[in-house]
């Protein structure tokens, strides 16, 4: 008997009724918490066959999320950077040794699990180099999340202060979030 994975997949995930509200030049309330809801679901087929816990506070998203067959992280009131710091502790308490963080509004992003075969911290910027789309890394690492605008250059920051080796990966794919009306049209370009 083979021992289980190694790898899995976190997906903090927020309200999708209040996702996206930067979109509200370019899309009505529904059309707005449809789209969350399908790039979510999007991220989690990315991570065939690696396992995924989705870290949320909202009862949709975790019924969403045992519907796609995520394991939920119940996280309330912890806010983004918490959730994540949290979901990270939980899977590696229940013995995974790499998780690869990967926001829910990456419409075009490809296999997620590659990005789980370095032994260091790999950080995915969006296409601006400003944010962070993935970031995978040792379970047992004290990375402190930092979300947010500026967080590409606070994480690797992060990973110099530990020590830790770094991989920066710039794929297109994966660099494409959809936060602006802007993003919107890249994507409609890129599909």
């Amino acid at each position: 008997m083979s021992p289980g994975p190694t790898v899995a997949v976190l997906i903090p995930v927020k309200a999708f009724a209040e996702a996206k509200h930067r979109l509200a030049p370019a899309l009505g309330a529904e059309e707005r918490a449809a789209l969350a809801r399908d790039m979510a679901t999007h991220v989690v087929q990315s991570a065939v066959p690696l396992p995924v816990a989705v870290v949320c506070d909202d009862d949709g998203v975790r019924d969403w999320a045992d519907s796609v067959g995520a394991e939920v992280v119940w996280r309330p009131g912890t806010g983004l950077n918490g959730a994540v710091r949290s979901g990270v502790d939980h899977l590696r308490d229940a013995g995974y040794h790499r998780v690869i963080v990967a926001h829910g509004d990456l419409p075009l992003a490809g296999s997620l699990a590659p990005l789980g075969d370095w032994p260091g911290i790999t950080l995915v910027p969006d296409r601006r180099n400003d944010g962070t789309n993935v970031i995978a890394l040792p379970s047992d690492c004290p990375f402190e999340f930092s979300y947010g605008r500026g967080s590409f250059a606070r994480h690797m920051a992060e990973a110099q202060r530990l020590g830790r080796s770094l991989r920066i990966l710039r794929d297109p794919a994966f660099g494409l979030d959809i936060d602006l009306p802007a993003d919107l049209n890249e994507l409609a370009v890129r599909a």
